[in-house]
């Protein structure tokens, strides 16, 4: 999503020093002792991969639901097959309810309006393994449901749950879900599921309060979704049934689409008023599957045009995803969004993080936030192209993370959110070049130090506001970035796939990613690690000094704070012309609090100045330096 405690335990050295790697002086990370632990059970190794009796629950969910977009009623029945893949006794199931943030009562963090607070879900029926429950005595607190289990759910078992229920979907106080305008809906947390239960914590008992973001098992879904005739379906996942729900005509466009690079229009504005895109019957069921996947969402709309293109995004294997852009016609700068979003698709497979773009295909739906979703993306109309390009590609790269990596969002918020914005800042520019994307640097610049600025790996559940979005979105984007721009593209990327390849379909931890991340580059980043996201303190370099030298100018550049940063210095000379001088973060590694950087030049040097745009400094006022006159 866009948006405009410290984990510091005291360990003893014998206890930290299994973690460091083998030949590496670089002491280990802080590590909580709940985190730990882990180590200790071999879920988790100190290699960054997966220990060796890591573990993950997962289900298999059979949804088939009704939606009445003028009722906004959605109703109809879930099965699942849990399995218990833990060493656990299970006593009981804990289930999440996300619709009840817009019950009367519960707690919200955004302000839901009078009109939109309701009775939530009503579960009609339950089952467990075909034993009725006297669904009257659920209790159901919020979005969160604890049922107990007659007969305990012992390890390796399955558990067969069949749901009946209902509720209506919010017409107002969008957030991330419910009706568009009339006759369009983005329908999203709309089922009860299984929360997840992992050898961390157990079970995910977070509530949902509207603002911190979501926590789910991989799993296999299958979902029928009946709507009114003349209204399409987009999903998570595949269609297995075109020919049951859609027109011949439509239904060789989308087959065209799904085989060609360009733009194919599957259904444009004269389709719309034609009233010809689904078949006849007054009913249509849209049929769904997914596999390996968190979450499963859909999207319905009666007047909406559709675009599509499907480029190679696998050269291996010339495997194709399908890019959509559905949208009102009446919203024009939309046209944009399908070039925008299939050049996306196209720079994560190939250029960073250069991975093959993992979904058969990517939806963009014109809805009324900036949300993503597997395969979906829920996008407000933009103002201009760059922000089109902005939140588009923000929201498509969280297809790696979380989705594909399986992360907590509710507990570590950044390490999604800082991955969409370093690809945010990448991707963007390459879309247009003269794009500048500035997205998070002014109020990290303003508030780096200070009371509202705790360190990344604070929780994010414990965390608001200003502290959510900084140590969400700017601050591990740029931590991302530096080590990026230390390591090289070659060696940054073959580290972020050794992460990608222990994690994908996993749950990793803060330390996981560290871990995995030193491995894959050969190298022990722990230094940086620990400045940049387990310390307080801020960005500020500053010209200490200029002299001259044997062979030109030596610059001294003093580290004034205790955040590491690359220097980038312009330097002017008096005949006009310029130079750009780089280092990475590679100078700061041994602890110095000044770096001598020579011009090698006898020009006369008439400025210099320290700083660019993803170098944050918290006191720019001693960044530039000037000749005397």
């Amino acid at each position: 999503m866009k948006t405009p405690f410290l984990l510091r335990s005291a360990l003893l050295a014998g206890v930290l020093a299994p973690l460091a790697l083998a030949g590496w002086a670089q002491p280990a990370l802080p590590i909580a002792r709940n985190l730990q632990a882990a180590y200790a059970r071999g879920t988790r190794a100190a290699t960054g991969a997966p220990g060796p009796k890591y573990w993950q629950n997962t289900a298999a969910y059979n949804i088939d639901v009704e939606y009445n977009p003028s009722s906004r009623r959605l109703s109809g029945t879930v099965d699942i097959v849990y399995q218990n893949n833990s060493p656990d006794t299970l006593r009981q199931i804990w289930f999440k309810l996300y619709p009840n943030l817009y019950q009367e009562g519960a707690p919200r963090v955004n302000r839901i309006a009078p009109e939109d607070i309701g009775d939530g879900v009503q579960i009609q029926q339950m089952a467990l393994n075909g034993q009725r429950l006297d669904v009257r005595q659920l209790a159901i607190d919020a979005t969160n449901l604890v049922v107990p289990l007659g007969a305990s759910l012992l390890p390796r078992q399955s558990l067969k749950v069949a749901i009946t229920y209902a509720y209506t979907l919010n017409q107002g106080s969008h957030n991330r879900t419910g009706e568009v305008e009339p006759g369009a809906a983005f329908v999203a947390y709309f089922f009860p599921r299984i929360t997840v239960y992992d050898d961390l914590d157990g079970w995910n008992r977070w509530p949902y309060t509207g603002v911190a973001e979501f926590y789910n098992d991989f799993c296999t879904f299958k979902a029928s979704i009946t709507v009114p005739r003349n209204y399409v379906v987009w999903a998570t996942g595949d269609l297995v049934n075109p020919g049951e729900v859609l027109s011949k005509k439509y239904i060789d466009r989308l087959h065209r689409a799904e085989q060609s690079e360009g733009v194919t229009t599957i259904i444009d504005s004269t389709d719309v008023r034609r009233r010809d895109i689904t078949n006849p019957a007054a009913q249509n069921a849209w049929r769904f599957e997914a596999r390996d996947v968190p979450d499963f969402v859909f999207a319905t709309a009666d007047h909406y045009v559709w675009q599509a293109a499907s480029p190679v995004v696998d050269p291996k294997t010339q495997r194709r995803t399908r890019v959509d852009a559905v949208y009102s016609p009446q919203h024009r700068d939309y046209r944009d969004v399908i070039d925008i979003a299939r050049r996306t698709v196209l720079a994560m497979s190939y250029t960073f993080p250069k991975w093959p773009f993992p979904y058969s295909h990517e939806t963009v739906f014109d809805g009324r936030d900036q949300m993503e979703y597997p395969m979906m993306v829920n996008d407000n109309p933009s103002a201009t192209r760059q922000e089109a390009i902005t939140l588009t590609d923000h929201e498509i790269f969280h297809t790696m993370f979380p989705f594909y990596m399986g992360i907590n969002e509710t507990k570590y918020g950044w390490m999604d959110e800082g991955w969409a914005t370093i690809g945010e800042w990448l991707i963007s520019s390459m879309i247009d070049p003269t794009l500048v994307d500035a997205y998070g640097m002014e109020p990290y610049d303003a508030a780096a130090g200070t009371e509202v600025d705790p360190p990344i790996v604070t929780l994010s559940s414990q965390q608001t506001d200003q502290a959510f979005f900084l140590n969400s979105y700017p601050k591990p984007g740029l931590g991302y970035l530096f080590v990026k721009d230390l390591l090289g593209d070659d060696l940054f990327t073959r580290a972020l796939h050794t992460y990608v390849r222990n994690w994908h379909g996993k749950h990793p931890m803060p330390h996981d990613f560290f871990n995995s991340m030193n491995a894959g580059a050969g190298q022990n980043l722990n230094w940086f690690w620990q400045r940049w996201f387990f310390d307080d303190g801020y960005p500020d370099l500053a010209i200490a000094r200029v002299a001259p030298a044997t062979s030109g100018t030596a610059i001294t550049v003093e580290a004034k704070g205790t955040k590491p940063v690359p220097i980038d210095l312009l330097v002017t000379f008096a005949d006009g012309t310029t130079q750009k001088i780089h280092r990475t973060i590679a100078v700061w590694q041994a602890g110095a609090r000044t770096v001598a950087v020579p011009v090698a030049s006898k020009k006369t040097i008439k400025k210099i100045v320290i700083g660019s745009l993803y170098v944050p400094d918290s006191f720019p006022k001693d960044n530039v330096w000037e000749a005397l006159k």
